[in-house]
Order: C-alpha cells, then structure tokens, then sequence
C-alpha cells in the first residue's frame, strides 16, 4: 500500500507521486506517516522532509507552511522546498556562512529574528544534502 505525496509551492508541484512513508517537521516535533495515517492537518517547520520510496530515502528541505493528512493522501502546502538532489553544496554552505555572519551582526530584535530565520533555512537547505538515507 502507499500514500500519494504532493508537495505545492506558490509557484511550483515540487513532488506529486507515491511514497511507501514520509517523516514530517512540524511545529510540534517530527511525524512519520505510513498508509492508514489518522486524518490531521498540522502546520510545518522549516525543516527536512524524509521520502522512502520502497528501500530507498530522498530528502527534501521545506520552508515552513501547512501538511494535510487523510485516505492515504498528503498534501503539503510550503512557502519554499527544495529536492536535496538540486541543491547546490558549496552554494549552500556559502549561504550558511553568510548567515552566520549576519546573525552576529545583528543589532535589534527585528534584525535578530530575520537573521535567525535566514540561518534556520540556511541550515535546514545544508542538513537536507548532508542527510543520512
């Protein structure tokens, strides 16, 4: 049995396929969801989407939005995402630098908060290409 997992943008279908599991980052910790999963609609993190397509793992970075969960269909509204597969590596680690900095350069609450949120998805886009599948 599997599950058919789409995953939207504003711009883009990112993924419309089935998936035998997917592991989810949610706002209230990680969930795994196999066929027959409870109806839910949750909200997403930013955070590393895990595929399992028959033995095989694919991960994908997401950037925050809504998951609904029901009759063996997912669909996964994201404000960004990004299959690991076409992230660029050093393009990302230069981009996590670059956050890095600019959170240590950051003077008032606004400043600190956008900077942390640009080192969060700057780290979650490196995390999904260093992920063990």
């Amino acid at each position: 049995m599997t599950l058919n997992l789409c995953v939207l943008t504003p711009n883009r279908i990112v993924w419309d396929s089935e998936v035998k599991e997917i592991i989810l980052s949610t706002n209230s910790g990680q969930i795994g969801v196999l066929p027959n999963h409870a109806p839910i609609a949750t909200a997403v993190d930013i955070g590393i989407l895990r595929i399992r397509l028959n033995d095989q793992w694919l991960t994908m970075a997401l950037m925050g939005g809504f998951a609904r969960i029901g009759n063996n269909e997912i669909t996964v509204l994201v404000n960004d995402a990004e299959k690991s597969s076409d992230i660029d590596p050093e393009e990302a680690q230069q981009t996590l630098e670059i956050a890095e900095a600019a959170l240590r350069k950051a003077e008032g609450k606004r400043q600190t908060i956008e900077a942390n949120l640009a080192l969060r998805r700057a780290r979650t886009r490196v995390e999904a290409i260093n992920a063990i599948s």
